[in-house]
């Protein structure tokens, strides 16, 4: 670890500096510059295609390279320019403007572009696309494609153990049997649903001026149908054009990305506890690493450190995520700056995230199933049959079935004797007694192996 890393404010960018490495073109500071530069560039290319603004005429091949090498080949060394116009300016928008400008140069055919770059817009116009890209960009790329890695691995385990049995508790009590691939597939499918809800949240952008109007616009060119050829512009960057704004893109298909994740989290932390608690039962070990230190005092101690990162990680994501989603749909009036600071942190949340995603990945990693905790456990609970029992009593007209086995089974200690002699007596058919006499708990798993296989 650097000098900067060891002084770095976040754990973000300093511990867990290496886990978020993807995330650090798209959602950084550089991220920002470099879609303002896209967004402002794209506009002006958009202009000189509009034949009614005359003034631009169709752009010279060579000014149609110049801008895409703007665009295109944007570094950290240009950012910096940036930000040196910035220290002037005090705006960050503004400086964006004049780095285009000098980087056309001072040709006549560069000249004729020059005030026409940032034409007719606020702001907003170029910080609401250039976060809706950053934030498609961090799902897509980024961010997607690691929760699909987390569901192949958990794809892989609901496969090995679809038939292993395990004991159930609900409430925290003995309760009918499952199978560890089938919790898993349970998981499984959750997860995926939020992913694929999140991944199909819509993204917006405005591009309507200062207070969401067109007003310069029509006063410079009352001819040109301004909501069609900005909101075309607003599409063809793949996003979905809105039309009725003040001067800010109102956030609330940002609040429903936040919250589309909150939810995804929740389902992961759910997780996380859950294995846990399997580990602290003995139904999973962990496989130590040699060099590995579990305790400062205890050195038998392998404590499950993967999944308690990923659920602290998990908080703090969703913590940052709930806020974004309850402030920044909230403005006063057209327009104030509280979102500006806020959006800042997008990628402080999404790094918490992918970092969670990780530690789940790793402690997956180190985890192998103790069959013969597992099966111990499993066959010092034969009271969790008194469910198949009553309810074969019930089909066939016993009375008082329930009763009968609450009498027999709660708060008392359950053996396979216990239960077989009651079967024994009862009075139903014989090929119904010979199946309550061949169930044990691990073989009363109901379709459980079933159900996991079927997960996609």
């Amino acid at each position: 670890m650097n000098l900067s890393s060891l002084r770095a404010l976040s754990p973000v960018d300093g511990r867990y500096a290496d886990k978020v490495h993807g995330l650090r073109d798209v959602l950084s500071e550089f991220g920002l510059i470099r879609y303002r530069v896209l967004i402002e560039v794209r506009w002006l290319q958009w202009l000189a295609d509009q034949p009614q603004v005359e003034e631009l005429a169709p752009l010279s091949p060579v000014m149609k390279d110049v801008l895409n090498g703007i665009a295109d080949n944007f570094t950290a060394d240009d950012a910096e320019e940036v930000k040196r116009i910035e220290a002037k300016t005090n705006h960050d928008v503004k400086a964006v403007e004049y780095f285009i400008r000098e980087r056309l140069g001072a040709g006549a055919d560069a000249k004729k572009l020059h005030d026409f770059i940032h034409f007719a817009c606020t702001s907003e116009d170029i910080n609401n696309l250039a976060y809706a890209l950053m934030l498609r960009q961090a799902r897509d790329e980024v961010v997607t494609a690691e929760m699909k890695q987390l569901e192949m691995t958990l794809g892989s385990l609901v496969t090995e153990f679809a038939d292993l049995a395990m004991l159930s508790r609900t409430h925290g009590q003995t309760a009918s049997p499952t199978t560890v691939g089938k919790e898993l597939a349970n998981v499984l499918a959750r997860l995926q649903r939020t992913r694929r809800q999140w991944s199909d949240v819509e993204i917006r952008g405005k591009f309507n001026g200062a207070v969401g109007n067109f007003n310069a616009h029509s006063v410079a060119y009352p001819e040109v149908d301004w909501p069609t050829v900005c909101g075309d512009f607003v599409a063809s960057l793949g996003l979905d054009p809105n039309h009725h704004t003040t001067q800010i893109e109102p956030h609330d298909w940002t609040a429903e990305y936040a919250h589309a994740l909150v939810r995804y989290n929740t389902v992961l932390l759910d997780f996380c506890r859950d294995t846990w608690g399997y580990i602290s039962l003995g139904y999973f070990r962990q496989r130590a690493a040699k060099d590995e230190v579990g305790s400062s005092t205890m050195p038998h101690k392998v404590n499950p450190i993967d999944f308690e990162n990923a659920e602290g990680n998990l908080g703090m994501a969703s913590a940052l995520l709930s806020h974004f989603a309850i402030k920044l749909p909230v403005s006063r009036w057209q327009r104030d700056l509280t979102d500006s600071t806020v959006q800042r942190n997008f990628g402080v949340a999404l790094g918490w995230l992918l970092i969670a995603l990780e530690s789940v990945k790793k402690g997956l990693g180190k985890l192998h199933a103790d069959q013969a905790v597992i099966a111990a456990d499993l066959d010092d609970s034969w009271e969790v049959l008194g469910e198949a029992i009553q309810t074969v009593m019930r089909r066939h007209g016993i009375e008082n079935p329930y009763e009968k086995l609450k009498a027999l089974t709660r708060g008392q200690d359950v053996t396979e004797d216990i239960l077989r002699s009651f079967v024994e007596a009862l009075e139903i058919p014989d090929d119904a007694k010979q199946r309550l006499l061949a169930l044990t708990p691990a073989a009363y798993t109901g379709l459980a192996s079933q159900l996991a296989r079927r997960i996609k």
